[in-house]
């Protein structure tokens, strides 16, 4: 690192600061910035050609949302849609008017993959290495790194193994790489899975396909409510559109919290609610072995049902679930451990999503790679003894952009403070030795977040040091809460290494 070192310790970065992903993440951090940071430079790279992160690699039919858009939405934008329960073109339709609206877009550089972000300690900056569409590679350097990447790998989905696969004669899909030219009109589909997506994809293809069965190894929790929040709509017609977002996401983040927290206090009750409510929308079609899970109310996200459509399409007779296990695919469907045999013409794998950290972007400081399983969480938004590099990691419980609100606000927070006190740096420490109460919030049975638990960072029981899951207490908190509260220390340039915390301090 030397030779870099002298090469950059007496000049600017190319940008204050870098974002990572043109997402919800990465817009919402590029809008609050304008809005609270407006002297700090910014740039969004963006691995994709356009805008939407999420939503603009998810293509299956039906893909929406699985929060309401009052709180999916930004804080700062309101929804102005009739439903509150979006699909996947209205929130793309959302980011993009944010984009143009704000002037953000000419701030994106597109096709710009980020492979690697070095923290260069003697000039403070972060050294990033990027690579075109073309495989060429560049570099740039950034006072901050801000991660709006998500939580997933775009490139690979989790594909369970399924014994047989290349026998069977039809088509083999997931999700994440839906074909834009399948026609799937009088087919017989066969969606293996039980959460979000299948739960989406199921009633979708039923109106088109001669059937869709939904395979389900394990019943899901289910919650229905109308697509559209008739108090907000109501709101809408006689109050400004800002006030009416503000009171109808002020609703739905408290009643939101207060059921999550009587799943938690009163898992019985509430699962005896959310049974009542399927058996009177399935009546005789009510089948209790597909909609008995084995676990509490969420112990894994609870899976949002609107209109009740998938229910619909199963009493229409469009549409089944079958509770069993697989033994193999084989040429006509698959074969399962009962003896019964699913034929198929369309074999979706609906298995999940394979998590990584942090884009899989190699993250190191002076060199050296950061282990984030090593590290802390600081205040949801930073990680111990990691300097200038912040990240969004949504709630697991509510909507990701609650989370992706309060650490756009919070980063803007602190560059506003190191301006203040003259500083280059800013890094939560955690002194070597001293130990923490750590606490398990990744307390959910989710496959995808089991799979990947090994790689994600740590939390204490100390709020400072912890990705809680609580909004309601978070939001207060995190502005109540100084930023110069002793944990976060502030400092120049220096030729000690950051990662053990070493800094000069800013007066």
């Amino acid at each position: 690192m030397g030779a870099q070192q002298s090469t950059f310790a007496a000049s600017k970065p190319d940008v204050d600061v870098l974002i990572v992903g043109a997402g919800i993440s990465g817009i919402g951090m590029a809008a609050h910035m304008k809005m609270l940071s407006p002297d700090r430079s910014f740039t969004i790279v963006e691995r994709r050609a356009q805008i939407g992160g999420t939503w603009d690699l998810f293509r299956y039919p039906g893909v929406r949302s699985d929060s309401d858009m009052h709180t999916l939405g930004f804080v700062f934008e309101p929804w102005k849609h009739e439903k509150s329960i979006a699909d996947g073109p209205s929130i793309l339709e959302y980011l993009n008017r944010i984009a143009d609206e704000r002037d953000i877009r000419r701030h994106i550089r597109f096709d710009s993959k980020v492979l690697s972000a070095d923290f260069d300690n003697a000039s403070a900056h972060w050294v990033v290495t990027l690579e075109g569409p073309d495989g060429q590679r560049s570099r740039v350097t950034a006072g901050w790194l801000y991660l709006g990447s998500g939580y997933y790998d775009y490139d690979k989905p989790y594909e369970a193994e399924f014994t047989g696969r290349e026998e069977f004669k039809g088509q083999i899909l997931h999700p994440q790489f839906w074909p834009e030219d399948l026609d799937y009109s009088g087919k017989q589909i066969v969606v293996i899975g039980s959460g979000a997506t299948a739960v989406t994809i199921v009633p979708s293809m039923a109106g088109r396909a001669a059937h869709v069965t939904m395979l389900q190894r394990t019943p899901t929790w289910y919650a229905t409510r109308p697509a559209k929040d008739a108090i907000a709509n109501f709101l809408r017609k006689w109050l400004p559109e800002e006030t009416a977002y503000k009171i109808t996401r002020f609703k739905n983040v408290k009643l939101q919290n207060l059921f999550f927290k009587r799943a938690r206090t009163k898992p019985d009750k509430v699962a005896s609610f959310l049974t009542k409510r399927i058996k009177a929308l399935l009546g005789d079609k009510y089948d209790e072995k597909a909609f008995t899970p084995p676990y509490k109310p969420w112990d894994q996200r609870l899976c949002l049902v609107p209109d009740g459509d998938l229910f619909e399409a199963i009493k229409a007779g469009k549409a089944s679930v079958v509770t069993d296990q697989i033994e193999r695919f084989d040429a006509t469907g698959i074969q399962l451990k009962s003896g019964r045999h699913l034929d198929a013409d369309i074999i979706v794998t609906a298995t999940g999503l394979k998590m990584v950290m942090a884009g899989k972007i190699a993250i190191s400081v002076d060199g050296v790679p950061v282990d984030f399983a090593d590290r802390y969480y600081y205040k949801g938004a930073m990680f111990s003894n990691v300097p200038n590099l912040a990240a969004v990691f949504g709630y697991l419980n509510a909507s990701w952009t609650l989370r992706a609100d309060i650490n756009a606000r919070y980063i803007c927070d602190v560059l506003n403070t190191m301006k203040a006190r003259g500083a280059d740096v800013a890094v939560p420490r955690l002194e070597k030795g001293r130990e923490l109460d750590e606490d398990n919030i990744y307390d959910f049975s989710s496959g995808y977040i089991t799979r990947a638990r090994h790689l994600l960072p740590k939390s204490a029981s100390d709020m400072r040091w912890r990705l809680n899951q609580d909004y309601v207490r978070d939001v207060a908190w995190m502005r109540e809460d100084p930023i110069d509260d002793g944990v976060l220390q502030f400092g120049h340039a220096s030729q000690a290494a950051l990662s053990d915390t070493h800094i000069e301090a800013a007066e």
